[in-house]
């Protein structure tokens, strides 16, 4: 196909006077802001599409998902109970969550709620395609070694983004509800509003899944030289405290779910001193 002279013309050209290719050139500030802007667009599509489709089955989602942990029939009472039952317990392991009324008591708070839910579980629902598209905005900007090193990482932090949510869901929010709404003062009754139950399911889930990302974190700070298994072992009282504090800021305020956050937020670490201990000797023999 012959080539136009004009386009000829604005090529660039190395030191060798061979072109340029467009993928190889610098581009300017302004050119990195367009860029970004249309993978934020792009991943703000993604996150309205799966909104729409939670908006429409809007019901079920409040109903099974959202107020899951307060219904009879949630899995996690269920499951809890069967293994009671097989560790022959005599039920110590099986509970259930007390009667709660769910209130709206706001004008329009259930339509404002179930969209704003809506859009918070198109995140969730979205979050791998999200993270690809921030993950494909900052990967050019790596070393090819560095490139094929991360591979996997947007496989990875999907899934422990998502084994963070299940932990939050099927496991911290059970017994937080059931001792949130079960926990009485001088005989007042437990009416929580909608607003209140929703935000409370939130602190339940998402900080999981944040917490559960720690390995990949402490991998690239590793790969950086900027953490090591040595310092980590070093400073593991410290940690423990640390995860109790961060536990507390992150959850609400009763015992029972913030010892749920922190003993995995601890195994966590501890996973993560092997995983600093395999990127180091990556960036060890990179300074060879």
């Amino acid at each position: 196909m012959p080539l136009d002279q004009q386009d000829v013309d604005t090529w660039e050209y190395d030191a060798d006077g061979k072109p340029v290719p467009e993928t190889d050139k610098e581009m300017s500030f302004v050119d990195h802001l367009e860029e970004l802007r249309w993978h934020v667009m792009r991943a703000l599509i993604a996150i309205c599409v799966g909104g729409i489709l939670l908006f429409i089955f809007n019901d079920y989602y409040f109903r099974y998902v959202l107020f899951g942990p307060l219904r009879e029939d949630f899995l996690s009472y269920r499951m809890f109970c069967r293994l009671s039952d097989y560790l022959g317990t005599g039920g110590a392991l099986c509970f259930h969550p007390p009667h709660v009324l769910v209130q709206a008591t706001e004008f329009g708070e259930q339509f404002i709620t179930a969209v704003k839910m809506a859009f918070v579980g198109g995140f969730v629902v979205a979050f791998p395609y999200v993270f690809y598209e921030i993950w494909s905005f900052v990967r050019p900007g790596l070393y090819p070694a560095e490139q094929k090193a991360t591979r996997w990482v947007i496989v990875i932090c999907s899934l422990l983004f998502f084994t963070g949510v299940a932990f939050g869901f099927f496991i911290v929010a059970p017994f937080g509800t059931n001792f949130l709404m079960g926990f009485e003062v001088g005989g007042a009754v437990n009416q929580p509003k909608m607003d209140s139950v929703i935000s409370y399911m939130i602190m339940f889930t998402l900080p999981a899944a944040l917490i559960f990302e720690l390995p990949v974190l402490v991998h690239f700070l590793a790969k950086f030289g900027l953490v090591t298994a040595e310092s980590m072992r070093q400073y593991r009282r410290h940690s423990l405290i640390g995860i109790l504090v961060l536990s507390a800021l992150l959850t609400p305020p009763d015992v029972v779910t913030q010892i749920l956050i922190a003993v995995p937020l601890y195994t966590l670490y501890e996973i993560s001193i092997f995983v600093a201990k395999s990127a180091q000797k990556d960036y060890e023999a990179a300074l060879k």
